[in-house]
C-alpha cells in the first residue's frame, strides 16, 4: 500500500513534465510557454545590462585614465610656470633686495619678541618688557603665525606652533573685546590652519569663539561688545551709554562664518549673519549708520557717522563678506547694503582749500564735520576692490576715480 502511494505520488508530479498533459490542457500550455518566454526575456535582458555595464565601465576606466594622464600634463607645466614665475622675480635683483629686506625686518622683530616678551601680547621696544594688553591671548604670536609661514620662517613658525599647542590658554578671567578677540585671535588662528592645515589651530579657534557666542544671546541679536571669557558675562562699555558700538558688532562676520565652513557647524555663522539681517531690515536709504546701535531693539542713536573709529570696518566687511562668498546671491545683500552705504560716502565727501585735497568727513545730525581720522584711510582700498564689482561700468569708474583722489 505504502509503494502504490509513493508510485502515484511520484507520477503525480513527473506528469507536470509529460508534454500530453499540456496538450490537453491549452490553457496551461499558453501559461506555460508565457512563463518560459518571460523567464527567458528577463536573463536575456540581465545578460544585456551586464555588458552593457561592463561596456560603460570600461568606457569610464578609459576616461579616468585619460583625465589622469591631462592632469599629469597639466601639473607638469603649471609646475614649469611656476618654477620659471619664481626664477624671474628672484632674478630681479630689486624685487629680490626688496624681499629679503622686508624677511629681514620681520626676523628682527620677532627675534626681539622671542627674547623680551615671549607668550605675551605685545613687546614695548623701549623698556624691552612684555605686556598683556589683550588679556594674555598671546595676540602678537598668534597675528604674526601666518606671516611666519608665508615667509618660510619655518623653525620660528614650529616654536610659536609648540607655544599654542602647550600655553595657549583661553579659561581667563579677563573682559575681552569681541572685535580685538575675533579679528586678532579668531582669524589669526584660522589663517594659521588654512596654510598650514594643523588641526590644533582650529581646536583653538572653536574654543575661543565658542567663549565669544554669548555676547549674541541679546534681545534683538546684536551683540554685546565686551564679554568674560571664563564666565560668560557680557555687557557694553559704559561710556558708550549701553549701547552697542557699530564696528565692533560688524566685524565678526568673515572669520565666523570662516569657522563654521571649516568645522561644518553653522551655530558661528548664524550668529554673525543675524546683524546684519537685523541690520538690513531697517537700513537708511543712504546706507549710512551711526556709531551706537542698542543691543535690545537693534536701533541706531542719534550718533556721529563716520568711516573713521567705531564705524569703519562695518562698511569694509559689507563688502569683503560679499567677495568671500564668491559674490553669489546667498551674499548680494551684502553688496547691496554696501552699494547704498558708497552712495551715502559721496554726501560726506568734500575738497580742501586751498590744496583742493579730497576727504571723508563725519556727521553729526546734518552737520558735515571736517574731519577724517587716520583709521578712515582704509576707504580708498575699499572703494578700489568695490568698484569692479558695479553692474554699470560708469558707476564703477566713478569710485575708482574716488577711491584714486582719496589716495592723494
Amino acid at each position: 500500500m505504502a509503494r502504490n502511494k509513493l508510485v502515484s505520488g511520484s507520477h503525480g508530479i513527473w506528469k507536470y513534465f509529460n508534454p500530453a498533459f499540456y496538450l490537453r490542457r491549452p490553457r496551461r500550455l499558453a501559461l506555460l510557454i508565457i512563463l518560459f518566454v518571460s523567464v527567458s526575456m528577463v536573463v536575456w535582458d540581465r545578460q544585456s545590462l551586464s555588458r552593457d555595464y561592463q561596456f560603460e565601465v570600461s568606457k569610464l576606466n578609459e576616461e579616468v585614465l585619460r583625465l589622469q594622464q591631462m592632469l599629469e600634463e597639466i601639473k607638469s607645466v603649471t609646475e614649469d610656470v611656476s618654477v620659471n614665475s619664481l626664477k624671474d622675480v628672484q632674478e630681479d635683483p630689486v624685487d629680490a633686495q626688496r624681499m629679503q629686506r622686508v624677511k629681514e625686518a620681520m626676523v628682527h622683530a620677532w627675534s626681539s619678541y622671542e627674547k623680551y616678551a615671549w607668550g605675551q601680547d605685545e613687546l614695548q621696544p623701549q623698556t624691552k618688557d612684555g605686556v598683556d594688553s589683550f588679556g594674555g591671548l598671546g595676540a602678537t604670536m598668534i597675528d604674526a603665525l601666518d606671516t611666519l609661514y608665508i615667509m618660510g620662517l619655518d623653525e620660528q613658525f614650529q616654536k610659536a606652533r609648540e607655544w599654542v599647542a602647550s600655553s595657549l590658554d583661553f579659561d581667563k578671567d579677563y573682559a575681552a573685546s569681541m572685535f580685538e578677540t575675533t579679528i586678532r585671535v579668531v582669524g589669526g588662528l584660522l589663517s594659521a590652519y588654512d596654510l598650514s592645515g594643523d588641526k590644533i589651530f582650529l581646536e583653538k579657534a572653536m574654543d575661543i569663539a565658542d567663549r565669544l557666542l554669548p555676547a549674541w544671546d541679546t534681545q534683538s541679536g546684536i551683540p554685546y561688545n565686551i564679554i568674560n571669557l571664563k564666565h560668560g558675562n557680557a555687557h557694553n562699555p559704559t561710556w558708550a551709554g549701553g549701547d552697542s558700538i557699530l564696528a565692533d558688532s560688524g566685524t565678526e562676520q568673515l572669520e565666523f562664518i570662516a569657522l563654521s565652513q571649516r568645522t561644518g557647524d553653522p551655530k558661528y555663522q548664524q550668529k554673525v549673519e543675524k546683524v546684519i539681517s537685523v541690520l538690513n531690515k531697517n537700513f537708511p536709504a543712504d546706507g549710512l549708520l551711526p556709531i551706537y546701535i542698542n543691543p535690545d531693539t537693534a536701533n541706531p542713536s542719534q550718533s556721529t557717522i563716520t568711516f573713521g573709529a567705531m564705524g569703519d570696518s562695518f562698511y569694509e566687511y559689507l563688502l569683503k563678506v560679499w567677495v568671500f562668498g564668491n559674490k553669489t546671491s546667498a551674499v548680494k545683500h551684502y553688496r547691496d547694503m554696501w552699494e547704498k552705504s558708497m552712495n551715502g560716502l559721496l554726501s560726506l565727501v568734500k575738497k580742501s582749500t586751498p590744496l583742493s585735497f579730497t576727504y571723508i568727513c563725519e556727521k553729526s545730525g546734518n552737520s558735515l564735520i571736517d574731519k577724517m581720522d587716520e583709521l578712515a584711510c582704509f576707504a580708498p582700498g575699499m572703494l578700489a576692490l568695490g568698484a569692479s564689482g558695479y553692474s554699470d561700468p560708469a558707476e564703477g569708474k566713478k569710485f575708482l576715480t574716488l577711491a584714486e583722489e582719496v589716495n592723494l
